[in-house]
């Protein structure tokens, strides 16, 4: 690459982050909850609107917003991710469910426990790691509730008139929220127009699933998938059918991904003029921090997107859950939360 490309890929990677950081802060501000009311066994939905009362950022299918826990008691001031399950035509409310984690970090208890209506949140956000694609057939698989971003996904696909079919799977019907919502749509057995099928498998009385009969034959059907690791897993090792493409999963926690690199290296923030050593034991976030270079984080886990950083030279290490095979063997971009690098130096866009 000439000096002179490589000039102009870093003014258009520049240009990128600034767009993205400016959007980050438009777009962070305060919910206030407008309802609240259980839709499952230890699952909460959420009714969200502007604290102002003003017009929420518009959202597409899959999109999440970070939501900042309330002061006082434990899990305070944390973030965390919870999908956009609501009408995204409805531009002045935001809804979402949230599941209790009996051995979670904190945040679903806080947010069952103590967050009443009335209450107000901070918010971030909406961000899109898990955009739906265009297909000429959609398959949908939630575990759990893996079922938030995909509800919008299937009001998309009907808006569109496009075929498509759910697999809902859990442990026990009870634990299922959306039931009613999507009961319309016809149960296993039963097309409803334009072959529209949901299919309910609850493990307590119909045992584990087949998820083999599941896999599609056709590349015209798309996947999309979100639940627990073992169940994504799965659906990843089905692999693309000849023609099509790889199932899409969106993930609540990181996946293994195998043992990132542990040799120390150098970062450079390119715009801010600084550089650091990564020790073996730190994440390339924490290094930077170290040098006055603080980079706008929330997971810490490489499954919400925020940290995502435009690459200007090296080769990263990547040990996040977002990126497919593709965008990983590109290297243009990383999640410095906890990816790494590959060689002794890596330039970045911040």
């Amino acid at each position: 690459m000439s000096e002179n490309v490589a000039s102009i890929a870093r003014a258009e990677a520049g240009a990128r982050t600034e767009a993205r950081l400016a959007r980050d802060r438009r777009s962070r501000g305060t919910l206030r909850v407008a309802r609240r009311r259980p839709v499952a066994e230890d699952v909460v939905e959420f009714t969200l609107e502007s604290a102002d009362g003003g017009r929420l950022p518009d959202w597409a299918p899959g999109a999440h917003i970070d939501v900042i826990l309330p002061d006082g008691g434990a899990g305070a001031g944390l973030v965390r991710q919870y999908s956009l399950c609501g009408d995204r035509w409805r531009p002045y409310e935001y809804r979402i469910m949230v599941q209790r984690e009996a051995d979670g970090r904190g945040g679903s208890a806080a947010l069952h426990d103590r967050v009443s209506e009335g209450d107000v949140l901070g918010f971030g956000g909406p961000r899109n790691n898990f955009r739906m694609a265009p297909a000429e057939e959609y398959l949908f698989i939630a575990g759990g509730i893996g079922i938030t971003p995909l509800l919008p996904m299937i009001d998309q696909a009907r808006r569109l008139e496009k075929p498509w079919r759910l697999l809902y799977l859990g442990r026990s019907a009870r634990r299922l929220a959306a039931l009613e919502e999507l009961g319309e749509f016809g149960a296993e057995g039963e097309l409803a127009a334009g072959g529209h099928r949901v299919t309910v498998h609850a493990a307590d009385e119909l045992g584990r699933a087949d998820l083999e009969r599941w896999r599609p034959s056709d590349p015209a059907v798309r996947v999309f998938a979100c639940g627990p690791a073992r169940l994504l897993d799965a659906v990843e090792g089905w692999g693309a059918v000849p023609g099509g493409r790889t199932p899409r999963v969106e993930r609540f926690t990181a996946s293994a991904q195998g043992g990132a690199s542990r040799t120390e290296f150098e970062v450079v923030a390119a715009r801010s003029g600084v550089r650091a050593a990564v020790g073996a034991g730190e994440s390339v976030v924490e290094a930077l921090h170290r040098v006055g270079v603080d980079v706008i984080t929330s997971c810490a886990q490489g499954v919400c997107g925020t940290c995502e950083t435009d690459v200007l030279e090296g080769v990263p290490d990547h040990r996040d859950s977002l990126l497919d095979d593709a965008e990983r063997a590109l290297g243009s971009c990383m999640f410095p939360c906890v990816s790494r690098s590959r060689e002794a130096r890596l330039v970045l866009d911040l």
